[in-house]
């Protein structure tokens, strides 16, 4: 009882989109900063955000429950001017995590381009 009595305290998982291709899937994250990189502050090296790291592999991971790897996820950026931006494509515990960013000061035709590509993220059967 009393373990159960605080579930309604936690918060909603949900995903901003999910990419399906058969029992292949890509979970994507979108988000937008005015910086999108963090700053190690003893090395000052440029880094993905932990926290959303951490975000899109819990995502994978509750959707790949088996762990048969045709679950990615994607973490999508709105590209900011004057800052590193995130270009991450890793293995992290058997499934492909990654973060791109998508300009959208360029022209709509191109912003589609961008999003069309995101397909090849979808893992292959």
């Amino acid at each position: 009882d009393g373990i159960a009595s605080g579930l309604h305290q936690l918060p909603k998982m949900r995903t901003d989109l999910t990419l399906r291709k058969g029992a292949n899937r890509l979970i994507i994250d979108a988000k937008y900063y005015g910086k999108s990189m963090q700053t190690n502050r003893f090395s000052a090296k440029s880094t993905v955000n932990s926290a959303n790291l951490y975000q899109i592999l819990t995502y994978v991971k509750n959707e790949d429950v088996k762990q048969t790897g045709n679950v990615a996820g994607l973490l999508l950026y709105a590209k900011t001017d004057g800052f590193e931006q995130p270009e991450l494509d890793v293995v992290v515990q058997g499934s492909r995590i990654g973060a791109q960013t998508l300009d959208l000061n360029k022209p709509w035709v191109e912003v589609r381009a961008q999003l069309d590509a995101l397909v090849q993220w979808i893992p292959k059967s």
